[in-house]
């Protein structure tokens, strides 16, 4: 919820002279390294003021570790060498009482099992053990995530504060290549080159009064000695990933993107912070939504301060277009909405603003979660015009109960007088961020009548099901099959089920499933269409791919499975050479694609 800056943070490497970044400059921060090292001995560090070497092409340069070392200016200042190391060493005495924190910032919560953070590992080619990679498949699956580089051992800790890590398995003619890369932030890359963490994190790091002051007072000094610049934002990139006017970009709705490239050997660089041609001056949403026929994507922003949300779109060129800021029923009154995803038809856009909410205050004062749920609260939906130039056109419709922080698919019907929309809906919602074993999401399908109002919402399924995709193809327009991971109990995710919309509402609408195994949990799944190409190709002619980690081995494997079939077939198994921890959303990236990025 971070809304900070547009510019980089350093000279840009010459292979993304050709992407806009913001002109300014910044140097390095000026801090000393610090004397303790992580609980990991792999991490990369990255010079912030020179650019990045290329990765090596030979088979023996690939089964090295890259690792490069930068040493501290000769230039720095001794009055800054003296602030930092007073301000490290002040930040290593800051440790908030676990015993006062909630459940949700626990770290042997947050770090158990398939929780915990692993390495980078470069690429290294894969054994596919089951069946084998259908041709169409040419190109790379990439998952991100959250994977702190300095773990806490003993502060609170929430998952939501990870760096982000991109997880890609690359795919050329039946044999697969797997590497794991931090985003190269701004604050993955001054934390790296000091040797500890010294970025408060916002989820986990204010819990309190103490620590709010101590933590904030750090920061501050930090800004005001030039150790850090506010203008290069703090995000972690750590959320999702989109393809948008030849970026590649990794998500976080807390700051603006970050480019990243894909190479020859299957390696991934971190190009940059990316402004989107000096047209995104603050955060967006990590869960854009791109429209394939017309080739627009819709995006919106929310912040801690009114007006709480922004929504905005890009053309097909990703020229953006103005700001639509969206005012909210008694703004002024309330807390801020948590607001993590949207819907778009090809007539209007649609919020849904849930019964979440921020709550800062409570968290410096009562160490409290930051987000957690209001019960008095009504929750609404707003649909606007998806090319509105004003909020005038936003409307609101009351939906009590409803609590979705994702959205499946959504469509018009009765020739744009009623909007169909596709939501995992969160029961319990008061457990969502503090224990989420507890919280059964059951997927609806809401129906909203614009011409009387009239909100009507029926379950498709029992089970507990989200982090649900449909083919890409079929984003805006009325679609008939959804893919849905399988919380038994959440966030671990035992298996997958198919949903088949045309069932009816009121029933049971799943009719394929795959339970991964004993011990063994997946994530959001990925929908590969078979032929993107082939507007006449049933709507499940293709491949889901996921994911799945097996804790009593301790080993995780890549699985592609045939969309069509009955009990979602295994065609093919991949052996990965790490552990893929538990993470978030993902996308799959075509060869043809490659070259323009």
């Amino acid at each position: 919820m971070d809304a900070l800056s547009s510019s980089f943070m350093s000279t840009l490497p010459p292979q993304i002279q050709r992407l806009h970044y913001s002109p300014t400059k910044t140097k390095a921060p000026l801090l000393l390294p610090s004397s303790s090292s992580s609980s990991r001995t792999n991490n990369v560090i990255v010079s912030t003021t020179s650019p990045p070497k290329k990765p090596e092409t030979t088979a023996e340069n690939n089964k090295q570790q890259t690792k490069t070392t930068q040493k501290p200016s000769s230039s720095v200042s001794t009055t800054t060498n003296v602030s930092a190391v007073i301000l490290n060493t002040l930040n290593k005495l800051i440790k908030p009482k676990l015993q006062a924190q909630p459940l949700s910032l626990d770290p042997s919560r947050a770090f158990s099992n398939n929780l915990a953070p692993v390495d980078e590992l470069h690429p290294t080619q894969c054994q596919v053990t089951q069946g084998s990679l259908p041709s169409c498949l040419e190109g790379a699956y990439i998952r991100n995530g959250p994977n702190p580089q300095y773990p806490p051992r003993s502060e609170p800790y929430s998952p939501f504060d990870g760096d982000g890590m991109l997880h890609c398995i690359k795919i050329s003619q039946g044999q697969a290549t797997f590497c794991s890369r931090y985003v190269k932030t701004y604050k993955y890359t001054i934390e790296n080159t000091v040797g500890s963490p010294i970025v408060p994190r916002p989820f986990s790091s204010f819990s309190g009064p103490l620590a709010f002051l101590t933590r904030a007072g750090v920061l501050a000094a930090r800004v005001l000695t030039g150790q850090l610049s506010i203008n290069s934002g703090f995000g972690l990139a750590n959320t999702s990933l989109a393809f948008l006017g030849n970026r590649l970009l990794a998500l976080y709705e807390g700051d603006l993107p970050y480019a990243v490239r894909l190479t020859s050997n299957g390696d991934i660089e971190t190009l940059g912070r990316c402004d989107l041609d000096g047209k995104l001056v603050m955060n967006m949403t990590a869960h854009p939504k791109k429209d394939p026929e017309t080739g627009e994507m819709f995006a919106f922003r929310y912040s801690p301060m009114p007006p709480f949300v922004t929504y905005f779109w890009f053309d097909a060129n990703g020229e953006k277009q103005p700001d639509v800021h969206i005012k909210m029923p008694g703004q002024w009154l309330r807390h801020p909405p948590l607001m993590h995803d949207f819907a778009i038809t090809k007539r209007y856009a649609i919020f849904v603003d849930t019964q979440v909410q921020a709550y800062g205050m409570e968290m410096i004062l009562r160490r409290e979660p930051l987000l957690h749920s209001d019960p008095t609260k009504v929750s609404r939906i707003g649909v606007m015009p998806r090319y509105a130039k004003n909020s005038s056109q936003m409307r609101w419709f009351d939906a009590p109960g409803l609590n979705n922080i994702h959205a499946v698919n959504a469509w018009d019907e009765e020739d744009g007088n009623v909007i169909v929309m596709v939501a995992p809906n969160i029961l319990s919602v008061e457990q969502v961020f503090e224990r989420m074993e507890l919280i059964h999401c059951l997927m609806e399908k809401v129906r909203i009548d614009l011409r009387t109002g009239v909100v009507s919402r029926h379950p498709i399924s029992a089970r507990n099901l989200d982090m649900a995709v449909i083919n890409p193809g079929y984003v805006a327009k009325k679609n008939r099959y959804v893919y849905a991971a399988v919380g038994d109990p959440m966030p671990k995710m035992t298996g997958l089920v198919k949903l088949d919309l045309k069932k009816g509402e009121r029933r049971e609408c799943t009719v394929a499933t795959r339970i991964y195994g004993p011990d063994c949990y997946g994530g959001e799944p990925f929908f590969v269409a078979r032929d993107a190409a082939d507007k006449e190709a049933d709507e499940d002619d293709g491949y889901i791919l996921s994911y799945v980690h097996d804790e009593k081995a301790g080993e995780s494997k890549f699985l592609v499975m045939d969309a069509k079939s009955p009990h979602l077939d295994i065609v093919a198994e991949v052996k990965l050479p790490q552990r893929v921890p538990a993470g978030f959303h993902g996308l799959f990236v075509r060869e043809i694609d490659f070259c323009k990025l």
